[in-house]
């Protein structure tokens, strides 16, 4: 299972994550959709602990 719980993420001033939760159970397919900029990448990264999470 994946789970996160409040998660930001900021990026100087921009903050690019507020707040976030997520849970994936095993076995289901999630998509994660959005515009141009709005943190999709970011949250990937920070789930494969790519990067790190403020808060």
């Amino acid at each position: 299972m994946v789970e996160i719980r409040s998660v930001h993420k900021k990026f100087g001033s921009l903050e690019v994550l507020r707040g976030i939760d997520l849970s994936v159970r095993p076995g289901e397919v999630t998509v994660v959709l959005g515009p141009s900029g709005s943190g999709k990448s970011t949250l990937l990264r920070t789930i494969n602990h790519l990067e790190k999470v403020d808060q």
